[in-house]
């Protein structure tokens, strides 16, 4: 049996979650003051997610880069491969705040979009 520790992000209590662990299956979870604190060590554990912000070149914009992020969590061993494709990625101004810049990004059915709108130099 291994034990792990984690500190709940999902409110600001930041409760301190000791789990307990037998062959990469949960046995215990202590330390959380609310049912969230268990369903976000259940979810760490066994299929972790993380939201992902960025910025693409952009051209005839007013500024060089436009932020970016997905539209959902993305599973977290698929950032490095959705950076990739971030980073190959060039818009044309003018974008609206919302707008799909990578739809369904490496087939994860999460899309990167707009964090801002940018409009076009003239």
């Amino acid at each position: 049996m291994n034990s792990e520790i984690l500190v709940c992000i999902i409110c600001p209590k930041a409760c301190i979650l000791n789990i307990e662990m037998e062959n990469e299956k949960i046995i215990s979870i202590l330390g959380n003051k609310c049912k969230r604190g268990v369903d976000y060590a259940e979810k760490e554990l066994t299929n972790p997610e993380r939201a992902l912000s960025s910025t693409v070149l952009i051209k005839g914009g007013v500024l060089p880069l436009l932020p970016v992020r997905s539209s959902k969590a993305l599973p977290k061993d698929s950032l490095i491969k959705v950076m990739e494709v971030i980073d190959k990625t060039e818009v044309v101004a003018p974008v609206k705040i919302g707008d799909i810049i990578v739809k369904n990004v490496s087939n994860l059915g999460v899309d990167i979009i707009a964090s801002r709108s940018m409009r076009k130099v003239i």
